[in-house]
C-alpha cells in the first residue's frame, strides 16, 4: 500500500467531482486504500435516512471500510441548504485534518463543492408564510410559469435554472420578496472566506457520452431490482412526508412517488427516472465545464479501476499527496 507523501501538507483537500453513474464512489474507496484519506459526501440526497437504494448510497461492507461523513443524519422530513452543508464539511474538515489525515470530498452536488469554495451570501432566513404562498401559486399555475416570474425580476439566475428546479426557484423568488433585490446579486456582494485547506481538484468522466448513458440505465434498472419501489412505499407510507419536500424530490424518488400515486405506470417510472438521471447529469457537467481548476480523468468501457486509480495517483503525488 502506498502512504501519503511526506511533503503532503494537512491543509490539503481532494475533491473529487463528477456527474452521477460516472464512477466517483469506487474510485474514492480506492484512492482510501492508498492514501490516508477520510471521506466526505457533497451530496444532497446521501444526507437523508432510510433513502439507500435510490441514491445509490454505499453499501454497509463499503461503509465498513471507507465510512462516509454527512450521510445518513438527517429525516426525509427535514431540509438541508448548502449554507448548512458548507458548516458541517468546515467542522469535518477540520476534524480530518486534526488527525493528520486528508479529506476527500466526493460527490455531485456541484452547488455544495460551489458555496464550500466561494462562500456563501449573507441571505435572509426563510419565510413559512411567504414560502407556503408561492408554493400555492406554483401549484396554480406551474413551475415554468413561476420560472418566467424569476426572469421578470432576476433574469441572471433564471437563465441558470431549468424550469423545474421549484426549490431553487422558489428560493429565489422568496429572497426578492424579502429584499427587493435579485439573489444573484446579493450572492455577488457576499464575502470570500480564507480556506482553510487547499483543494486538489479531480472530476471524473467516461470518454464517451454514450457510456455514461448506459451506466445511468443500468444502474436505475439495478435499483428497481434491489427493491426501490418499496424503499419509496415505506417513506410514502409514513403520511407526513409531501412531493415538494427536498427528499422527496431527488432523482428517482419524486417518479417513484408518482408511480405509487397511481399518476404513472411502472414502465413509465423507469422510463422517467431515467430521464431524470440524464438530465441530472447533464446539469452536473454544465457545472463541470465551466470549472476552474480541474484535473479530468476520463475513463474507458470497461470501467478500470486500477488505471483511473494510478492517473489520479499520479495527478495527487504532483500535488505533494
Amino acid at each position: 500500500m502506498l502512504s501519503a507523501n511526506q511533503n503532503s501538507s494537512p491543509s490539503t483537500a481532494i475533491f473529487l467531482l463528477g456527474p452521477t453513474a460516472s464512477g466517483k464512489t469506487d474510485l474514492a474507496v480506492e484512492l482510501t486504500r492508498q492514501l490516508p484519506c477520510d471521506i466526505i459526501s457533497v451530496d444532497s440526497a446521501l444526507v437523508y435516512r432510510g433513502m439507500d437504494i435510490g441514491t445509490a448510497k454505499p453499501d454497509a461492507a463499503t461503509l465498513a471500510h471507507a465510512p462516509h461523513r454527512l450521510i445518513s443524519f438527517l429525516d426525509p422530513a427535514e431540509a438541508y441548504s448548502a449554507a448548512a452543508f458548507r458548516r458541517d464539511a468546515l467542522r469535518e474538515i477540520a476534524d480530518i485534518q486534526s488527525r493528520g489525515r486528508i479529506p476527500l470530498l466526493v460527490g455531485g452536488t456541484m452547488l455544495y463543492f460551489k458555496v464550500l469554495l466561494e462562500g456563501i451570501a449573507d441571505l435572509p432566513a426563510s419565510s413559512p408564510e411567504l414560502r407556503a404562498a408561492l408554493t400555492a401559486e406554483a401549484e396554480q399555475h406551474g413551475w415554468p410559469a413561476m420560472h418566467k416570474k424569476l426572469a421578470a425580476v432576476n433574469p441572471a439566475a433564471a437563465e441558470r435554472l431549468h424550469p423545474n428546479h421549484s426549490q431553487r426557484i422558489l428560493r429565489a423568488l422568496e429572497v426578492y420578496q424579502q429584499t427587493g433585490a435579485p439573489l444573484s446579486q446579493l450572492q455577488q456582494q457576499q464575502t470570500t472566506e480564507t480556506l482553510p485547506f487547499h483543494p486538489v481538484q479531480l472530476a471524473l468522466m467516461p470518454e464517451d457520452r454514450n457510456v455514461l448513458t448506459q451506466r445511468i440505465e443500468g444502474r436505475f434498472d439495478r435499483m428497481l431490482a434491489e427493491g426501490f419501489v418499496e424503499e419509496v412505499r415505506h417513506l410514502y407510507l409514513r403520511g407526513d412526508l409531501t412531493p415538494d419536500m427536498p427528499s422527496i424530490r431527488a432523482v428517482g424518488y419524486r417518479q417513484a412517488w408518482e408511480y405509487l400515486a397511481g399518476h404513472i405506470s411502472d414502465t413509465q417510472l423507469r422510463d422517467n427516472g431515467i430521464a431524470a438521471t440524464r438530465q441530472l447529469a447533464k446539469r452536473q457537467l454544465t457545472w463541470l465545464r465551466r470549472w476552474a481548476n480541474l484535473h479530468w480523468l476520463y475513463t474507458q468501457e470497461p470501467f478500470d479501476l486500477n488505471k483511473v486509480t494510478s492517473d489520479a495517483l499520479k495527478i495527487l503525488r504532483n500535488a505533494n499527496i
